[in-house]
């Protein structure tokens, strides 16, 4: 057994300290899903057509009332005959009877349709991101996804240099900050900027929590408690348009948002509520601070520290032992993973393909075969030639996959990565995610050309992924990897849990073996 494994466990293993601090650190979860939701709200396009501008009408039609002044001045498309969103009707030299004779863009603005429910001001018709200037939406969606792209790398490393709590609360520091300064953003490059720091803010503190919370759980209870979390994160995803609703304008609604961030970060900023992960600290070596945080953890779980049974030993006796010799605090960098064999090669496929589910097993490495496939029937389903009701029932069985892999995804990379550079392991494998995320909303600039194709290369990489993820080990059950040569260790295991055919006959007769 580990040395950092026998420590915890004369602490009080998994006691009760240890589970109300990961149950306690599921509610950041709603701040944080609320907060990292709400970009749909913010980049949605309501239906918009042009303001007439009476003067490109000639002065007798100028005098018309609102609903004919729009039919004389806005061309309609469509067997439903919706007024055009970017022209105007354009007019031959004045004449008492003229007729249009063209189309011009929008001289005074754009009318917009207010929702039934929601945001009534956005951004969008704020500073007019439709028609010419449309292509700022998905540039600010894309800026957005990469600072959570650049939050999970750079933060993440953060986590294994200064630690999980001190990435955390930073993390809410500026996300507080930045929440704020988008609410009193005045022009759209400046909240380009702050939507980008933003983002990688919240994936920070984010990310802190999530590697902190498994490190406080031990083997069986890890999937539960992350599933937890999720649910409480879908929590916050589901406040968020009653709160738009109850808001309804856009710099309020990021607001509050900052406000519901900085009580977060009061309250989880105390040591009591987020504590320094132990198994960070005994990992790198910080044996003071570990013996502080442990030390409470066994009083609280009904362990005596100094005194334990005959047949264990207490845990100053393994502290002690632990600390023999006087190591240094250690530092790593996810760069040491290229003088591994096999770890380098299981955090690569982590970042190619995401771990599921199959119906034969319930191990983890078992999860990882049939999510791709689903994930793959799903992006099929687009195909223009299938009946209405498979391409909804399709497309609903993808997404559920693809929710599954991703969340599935993050418990088995951190499971697999070793705790001396967790966060950064981590970091990159939702970095990978982020980025075909953040290539997305540039797809739709340049419309739906290729559709199809395009999601016949989404499925092949499932595909692709699907063969790829035979090659990871198992990780349900284990122990979390504390060094390098740990996780080195981590072998891959047969997907096929039965055992040869044996005789189990001896050799030789008995008569012989007596003789």
């Amino acid at each position: 057994m580990d040395p950092e494994v026998r420590v915890l466990r004369a602490a009080g293993g998994f006691g009760r300290a240890r589970r109300l601090l990961a149950a306690a650190s599921w509610l950041p979860c709603v701040v944080l899903g609320l907060a990292l939701s709400s970009e749909p709200l913010l980049t949605a396009l309501p239906a918009h057509h042009c303001r007439p501008d009476p003067a490109l009408l000639p002065p007798a039609l100028r005098a018309l009332p609102g609903p004919a002044l729009l039919d004389a001045s806005v061309p309609r498309l469509g067997p439903a005959r919706s007024p055009s969103p970017c022209l105007l009707l354009r007019y031959p030299e004045p004449a008492p009877r003229a007729r249009p004779n063209g189309t011009g863009p929008c001289t005074r603005g754009w009318h917009y349709a207010l929702p039934a429910a929601g945001l009534l001001r956005s951004p969008v018709t704020e500073w007019n991101l439709v028609c010419e200037d449309g292509w700022k939406v998905p540039l600010e969606q894309t800026s957005h996804l990469l600072g959570w792209l650049l939050g999970c790398v750079i933060l993440g490393m953060g986590c294994d240099r200064f630690g999980r709590r001190a990435v955390f609360v930073a993390s809410l520091v500026l996300a507080t900050g930045l929440g704020a300064g988008e609410a009193l953003a005045a022009s759209f490059p400046a909240l380009l900027a702050l939507r980008l720091l933003h983002g990688g803010a919240l994936a920070g503190a984010s990310l802190a929590l999530y590697v902190a919370r498994l490190e406080l759980c031990d083997p069986p209870r890890r999937l539960v408690f992350s599933m937890g979390a999720g649910l409480f994160s879908v929590m916050g995803t589901l406040l968020l348009p009653g709160l738009a609703l109850l808001a309804q304008d856009w710099r309020l609604l990021q607001g509050l948002s900052a406000l519901a961030t900085g009580l977060l970060m009061l309250f989880w900023g105390y040591p009591a509520l987020f504590p320094e992960s132990p198994c960070w600290l005994l990992a790198t070596g910080r044996l003071t601070r570990a013996r502080k945080i442990l030390w409470h953890f066994a009083e609280a779980s009904g362990v005596d520290p100094e005194n334990s049974p005959e047949e264990e030993s207490s845990l100053a006796m393994e502290l002690d032992t632990l600390s023999a010799g006087s190591p240094q605090p250690q530092h790593h960098c996810i760069l040491e993973l290229r003088h591994t064999h096999i770890a380098w090669r299981n955090g690569l496929i982590l970042g190619f393909s995401l771990p599921g589910r199959t119906p034969e097993t319930w191990m983890r490495k078992g999860r990882t075969l049939e999510q791709p496939t689903v994930g793959s029937m799903g992006a099929l389903s687009l195909s223009p030639d299938l009946p209405g009701w498979t391409v909804l029932f399709l497309s609903v069985l993808g997404l559920v996959a693809s929710q599954a892999v991703s969340t599935l995804s993050s418990l088995f990379a951190a499971e697999i990565f070793p705790t001396v550079i967790r966060g950064a392991g981590l970091g990159l494998v939702l970095g990978a995610g982020f980025l075909g995320q953040a290539a997305t909303p540039l797809a739709n600039v340049h419309g739906r050309r290729g559709f199809f194709l395009q999601h016949v290369v989404f499925a092949s990489f499932a595909i692709l992924a699907l063969l790829c993820v035979l090659l990871l080990p198992e990780s349900r059950g284990r122990g979390l990897p504390h060094s390098l040569q740990d996780a080195d260790r981590l072998r891959r295991s047969p997907l096929l849990r039965g055992h040869p055919c044996q005789d189990h006959l001896p050799l030789l007769p008995p008569s012989h073996c007596r003789g």
